[in-house]
């Protein structure tokens, strides 16, 4: 009684369920991972707070919503040992950020700089809000 494209959806769903099960699409991090970033020895103190503020202002590539430090993605614990690891050789934080932004994007900041090609991003929500605004005021003094 399915005719074909339910036929055809129904044998996708079943395709793409067995190809995600069986690949290591999530990973869990490895123990040698762990280690490495929670055992991870600074220089100095001073060192060891720039880095984790750092990772701070950094978004997990794979999360989208956490911080370096707030995630535990193996992708996340990667980039936190990268940027411990910079910070204790001595480079600075914008070097940092600029090794980031290069490998990730600006999709990687949580506060991205202004450009013009991102201007409608920084200016929708005010825009938006006086549309909001003078569609209200419009209506409300409209006769209906």
């Amino acid at each position: 009684m399915f005719n074909f494209a339910a036929k055809s959806l129904l044998l996708w769903l079943v395709l793409s369920a067995s190809v995600l099960a069986s690949s290591d699409l999530f990973v869990p991090a490895t123990s040698e991972q762990n280690a490495q970033v929670e055992l991870f020895e600074f220089q100095s103190p001073e060192l060891q707070k720039t880095a984790i503020e750092l990772a701070k202002t950094l978004r997990c590539p794979q999360c989208q919503n956490q911080n370096l430090i707030e995630s535990n993605s193996p992708i996340a614990k990667d980039l936190r040992l990268i940027v411990f690891e910079k910070i204790n050789q001595g480079q600075s934080q914008q070097q940092v950020i600029d090794f980031m932004t290069a490998r990730y994007g600006e999709f990687v900041l949580y506060k991205p700089s202004f450009r013009s090609s991102n201007a409608l991003l920084w200016f929708a929500p005010f825009i938006l809000l006086v549309l909001f605004v003078g569609l209200s005021i419009k209506r409300i003094k409209s006769p209906s």
